[in-house]
């Protein structure tokens, strides 16, 4: 099932005339990956709950001649959810080829200090939402023919790391969506893959790297010795949605720079 790879090779490697849904676009990760896809072709629609970061964006991608919309979105309510896939429908004509359900937060606590709220608010915001809006963005998807879902989840998902039990759930069960939707989905056209960033410089990783102790123990424990670029992991995740990628799916792929088959840590 799903797109083959037929056609010419430029067709193969480039994303003109489809479009994707980006959620949190506004930096980090989800910019560098609404710059990737936008720069391969793509129309793109990205959201972000702040405004004026979304407006800033929006300004530098028009500037840069990318075909790039935004509209302000707290992916944590579901009405928010609701309206934002109801937008990208009207303004996709129903069909929607690529969706990268990014957004992701953390509270970084030992597991006996978590609060009721604190678990509600993170399993919302890391799991619920991107389970909401496949389910809600899935007719769009199908009716493109040729779909791509792309999770966002974490080196936290696969092996334990400091930074909090909650958010480490969350991104494990980010996997194992992934893993379901690809079986359930592939009738429809749809690959679902998911793309694991190790420690990255992001403006949520700073919060974590600015602890030149933990800093130190995160890039001991990375093979290659140092922290990623946002850039390093967009590129996988556009190439996962490129025609050229039409017989992966189910798969999680780590860009961590070898921290998880690290013995170090």
């Amino acid at each position: 099932m799903g797109e083959t790879n037929s056609g010419s090779k430029s067709s193969r490697w480039c994303l003109q005339g489809m479009t994707a849904l980006v959620t949190g676009g506004s930096k980090g990760i989800g910019n560098a990956i609404v710059e990737e896809l936008a720069q391969l072709g793509a129309t793109v629609h990205t959201c972000a709950r702040n405004e004026a970061e979304l407006n800033d964006s929006l300004n530098q991608w028009t500037t840069k001649g990318y075909r790039v919309t935004g509209s302000v979105c707290d992916v944590a309510s579901r009405v928010n959810r609701q309206e934002l896939i109801a937008r990208v429908s009207s303004q996709f004509n129903g069909k929607l080829n690529i969706l990268v359900n990014n957004v992701g937060t953390n509270i970084k606590k030992q597991t006996v200090d978590f609060t009721e709220e604190d678990f509600s608010f993170l399993i919302n915001t890391n799991l619920e939402s991107a389970y909401h809006i496949s389910q809600l963005a899935h007719p769009l998807l199908k009716a493109s023919e040729a779909a791509s879902i792309v999770f966002i989840s974490s080196v936290a998902g696969e092996v334990s790391v400091n930074i909090g039990s909650i958010y480490g759930a969350t991104k494990g069960a980010i996997n194992q969506l992934t893993r379901n939707l690809a079986c359930e989905w592939a009738k429809d056209n749809i690959r679902t893959n998911c793309v694991g960033p190790g420690p990255i410089k992001t403006p949520l990783g700073d919060t974590v790297f600015k602890d030149a102790k933990v800093l130190n123990s995160f890039i001991s424990r990375t093979a290659l010795g140092r922290l990623g670029e946002a850039e390093e992991v967009s590129s996988l995740v556009a190439f996962l949605c490129l025609p050229a990628a039409s017989y992966i799916t189910g798969q999680t792929i780590y860009v961590d720079g070898g921290f998880i088959v690290n013995a170090l840590g």
